[in-house]
């Protein structure tokens, strides 16, 4: 693996960015999951969702990409359409029967980019380029997704248990990416079980709240 990535360093993002969320409420299966939730981010930071399983991470993380509604409350934002945000969930949305080298380079094609070849390394993946997706180790298909983040660079990521899987490396790599990232006037919203080494500001929801 790669010791550092080549990130694209003419892209920077606008440094008056922000997410203001105010007083929101989430409800699934008729059953209020959270309330009452403000937050706010700034450009350059990073918000750490913390709580128990079925406290509302992922379900935040959900509103905030436009997937689920809003039960109450509002979102403010500069951002026109999803293609400011990048989401990475539970569901890698890999395609199973692709290689490695062809997923890349279809993830580039659609970014009109022609990075796929150096993110072979750059990710620690250039000893299975040609191994079936299907055929990978979970940690390895974490780090394919991790493409997507400097393929088609957004200003807002959201970030569903980043580390889930990944060995040491992996995760330095994580970390190594995200603080590029804000370093470019990035904003970071990762729901995690565990702390992370980016995170600027914290937001604990409490189970069944």
């Amino acid at each position: 693996m790669a010791d550092s990535v080549n990130f694209d360093s003419d892209t920077d993002f606008a440094g008056d960015a922000f997410l203001r969320a105010e007083a929101l409420a989430c409800q699934r299966g008729g059953r209020l999951v959270f309330e009452n939730l403000s937050f706010n981010l700034s450009a350059g930071h990073a918000l750490r969702l913390a709580g128990a399983n079925g406290s509302g991470k992922s379900s935040l993380l959900r509103q905030l990409a436009g997937l689920l509604p809003l039960a109450a409350g509002s979102l403010a934002h500069p951002f026109t359409s999803s293609r400011h945000m990048h989401y990475l969930g539970h569901d890698d949305g890999l395609k199973t029967a692709f290689s490695v080298a062809e997923t890349l380079a279809f993830e580039a094609a659609l970014a009109q980019t022609d990075m796929a070849d150096s993110l072979l390394a750059d990710l620690g993946l250039a000893d299975c380029a040609w191994q079936i997706v299907g055929d990978l180790s979970a940690g390895q298909k974490r780090r394919l997704t991790l493409a997507r983040l400097l393929l088609d660079p957004r200003p807002l990521w959201l970030l569903d248990e980043p580390l889930t899987a990944l060995d040491t490396r992996g995760r330095k790599l994580v970390e190594d990416l995200a603080a590029a990232h804000l370093a470019r006037g990035g904003m970071i919203i990762a729901a995690s079980h565990e702390a992370l080494a980016f995170a600027t500001q914290e937001l604990r929801l409490g189970a069944g709240a």
